[in-house]
């Protein structure tokens, strides 16, 4: 299954700038309603933007009297715009580190079912004493074992997800049966920090598995991030180096998974690589950028995620005027095709590990 190539952009707060909720064209109160988020959305979509991605902390306000240091869960963010819009992707980003794992598949899982199969999800970790000592839920911890758990968190959300056959329900009113139990199934995962039972309790996401994502910023963000199917990296001058360690990771994990992992002629081995870069069209101007991406297009990445540095000024020049230019260079579709965030990216539904027709 083939894609184009993909464009997203970021939604956190008024922008990427920490001072854009002071412009004459931000109302600050819409920040806290979830308004800016859904105008941006909405604007992204109907310009053919594939995906919006939403950003999240958990350090607790600072005392930087210029700055916005409030924040709207992502995730609830994610699903206030879920049902105003029709076909953009939608992807919250979920600090695992301090959240529980059963709790991070059901949500998302919600968020698939409500939007129709437009879902995914960042996974972050947090190393930060700060955000420990704001939730108070364990001590902090180095990168390396913090993202040693996110990888399995993110298989046991896989295997939670497939908890639930995809006929599970059957809603068969005669006898009363709304839920067929013989195709729900215990996932009995064990890691070193945690286990689950299953089965989740959320029916299996109208996607199968919604897209699961990494943005990375150290090593070992790097290295988790071939479990991915999305990973977003920085724009630096090892960016085709980066791409390159992602393929060979993941290439890596495919031979290790052994022989019973196989892969068709036109499947991708790895994730789909995203460059994401803060960007600034309303004062860098819109030719300058779209020369940009298409320098990264030429080092093999799949897309581009934006993150605007004002959404109320820059949303509208990226879908009104950077996007028409990206199409001209062969760089962006129509983004009209609706479907599942999958079937749109050009990724495979995943087959139901527990499912008794794939035994």
């Amino acid at each position: 299954m083939s894609h184009g190539f993909i464009t997203a952009i970021e939604i956190d707060g008024a922008g990427g700038d920490p001072g854009a909720w002071r412009g004459p064209e931000v109302d600050p109160r819409a920040i806290l309603t979830g308004e800016l988020a859904v105008r941006a959305a909405q604007r992204a979509e109907a310009a053919g933007v594939d995906l919006a991605t939403f950003a999240d902390a958990l350090e607790a306000p600072d005392d930087v009297p210029d700055r916005v240091s409030v924040r709207l869960d992502a995730l609830g963010l994610a699903a206030r715009v879920a049902p105003v819009t029709q076909r953009i992707g939608l992807l919250p980003t979920i600090t695992v580190t301090h959240t529980e794992p059963f709790h991070v598949q059901a949500s998302v899982a919600t968020l698939d079912h409500i939007s129709g199969g437009r879902a995914g999800w960042i996974a972050e970790v947090s190393t930060s004493a700060e955000a420990a000592a704001v939730i108070g839920r364990r001590e902090p911890a180095p990168a390396a074992e913090t993202w040693r758990e996110a990888r399995y968190v993110v298989d046991a959300g896989r295997r939670l997800w497939d908890s639930w056959e995809d006929d599970a329900i059957i809603r068969d009113a005669a006898t009363g049966r709304f839920v067929d139990r013989e195709k729900l199934h215990y996932v009995d995962f064990e890691s070193p920090t945690f286990s689950v039972k299953g089965p989740s309790i959320v029916p299996r996401p109208p996607q199968g598995h919604p897209i699961t994502a990494i943005r990375v910023s150290t090593p070992e963000a790097l290295e988790a991030a071939a479990d991915a199917e999305l990973v977003f990296l920085p724009d630096s001058g090892v960016l085709s180096d980066q791409v390159l360690e992602l393929r060979e990771n993941a290439r890596r994990s495919v031979t290790l998974a052994g022989p019973s992992v196989t892969l068709t002629s036109d499947q991708v081995v790895g994730p789909l690589v995203l460059v994401s870069a803060e960007v600034r069209p309303h004062v860098d101007g819109v030719e300058r950028l779209a020369s940009s991406i298409e320098e990264w297009a030429a080092v093999g990445v799949d897309g581009v995620q934006l993150r605007p540095a004002s959404l109320e000024l820059d949303v509208p020049l990226i879908a009104e005027q950077l996007l028409p230019v990206l199409r001209e260079r062969g760089l962006a579709g129509s983004g009209q095709r609706g479907g599942s965030l999958r079937g749109r990216l050009g990724l495979r539904r995943p087959v139901n590990r527990y499912a008794r027709s794939v035994r």
